[in-house]
């Protein structure tokens, strides 16, 4: 498996951007699915979304839709959240996840490696 590392995460305004990265050290990214978590104060963790080996893309939040966007780079052997238009409601720790295989999940389960988390705050 690959050990993940995100960066990226901050304070942020209301209707601001961040772009947060997951760098991936120990094996090849292309073989992996790889996907965006958060979890808010109190509130469980969601699956946001997902790219896959094939770079297609999910979003599984109705309302990141138009405002955020997967990305990978496996040369660099990393992938982006950019985050657009971003609300309070954002606001949450974000980690990205791993599994080998093709295919997107929304299910957390399904991830077995994760990176150890970064902040977004979204607030005025």
């Amino acid at each position: 498996q690959v050990q993940l590392v995100e960066s990226g995460g901050g304070l942020v305004q209301p209707g601001g951007s961040l772009s947060l990265s997951c760098a991936a050290s120990g094996s090849g990214l292309d073989v992996y699915a790889i996907g965006w978590f958060r979890q808010a104060p109190g509130k469980e963790r969601e699956g946001v979304s997902c790219i896959t080996t094939g770079d297609d893309e999910f979003y599984y939040v109705e309302d990141v839709k138009g405002r955020f966007t997967i990305s990978r780079d496996n040369a660099k052997r990393t992938v982006y959240l950019q985050m657009n238009s971003l609300k309070p409601e954002d606001t949450a720790v974000y980690y990205c996840a791993s599994k080998r295989g093709p295919s997107c999940s929304r299910y957390d389960w399904r991830y077995p490696s994760w990176g150890q988390g970064t902040q977004v705050t979204v607030s005025s």
